[in-house]
C-alpha cells in the first residue's frame, strides 16, 4: 500500500512538471552553424556562419595573441556573413593572424548571455 503512494506522489509531480512546464527553466546552449576552412597554402582562414539555429549572433576569437588581431571585425556575425582573415600584407592591408594558432567561434543568446563554442579550426603556416 505504501509503495503504491510513494509511485503516484511521484507520478503526479511528473506530471505537474510537465504541465507547469518547471523544467523550461533550465537554459539551452547556444546553437549556430558555422564553416572554418584553412587553405595553408594560402595563409588564410574563411569563416562563414550558415546558420544562427537560436543564437542571436557568432563571435571569432584566436589564441592568436600578436597584436594584428582586429576583434571588431570578428563580432556579431549574421548567417551569410563571410571573414577571411590572412597572414599577408598584400596590398598594404594589415597582417590579421599569426603563423600558427586556433580559431574559435561561439554562438551567443543575448537574453540569458549564454555562449557555446560552436566550432574551432587550427591553422600553421609555416
Amino acid at each position: 500500500m505504501i509503495l503504491m503512494v510513494a509511485i503516484t506522489v511521484i507520478l503526479a509531480a511528473v506530471i505537474a512538471a510537465f504541465v507547469l512546464d518547471l523544467g523550461g527553466s533550465v537554459g539551452q546552449e547556444a546553437q549556430a552553424g558555422v564553416s572554418l576552412e584553412v587553405d595553408n597554402s594560402a595563409e588564410e582562414v574563411q569563416v562563414e556562419v550558415t546558420s544562427l539555429g537560436n543564437a542571436d549572433h557568432v563571435n571569432l576569437s584566436t589564441s592568436d595573441t600578436g597584436s594584428n588581431w582586429d576583434s571588431s571585425d570578428a563580432e556579431y556575425l549574421k548567417v551569410g556573413d563571410t571573414r577571411t582573415f590572412n597572414a599577408s600584407t598584400s596590398g598594404g592591408s594589415p597582417v590579421h593572424l599569426e603563423n600558427s594558432g586556433t580559431i574559435s567561434a561561439v554562438a551567443v543568446i543575448n537574453e540569458s548571455d549564454t555562449e557555446t563554442s560552436v566550432g574551432s579550426e587550427e591553422w600553421n603556416f609555416n
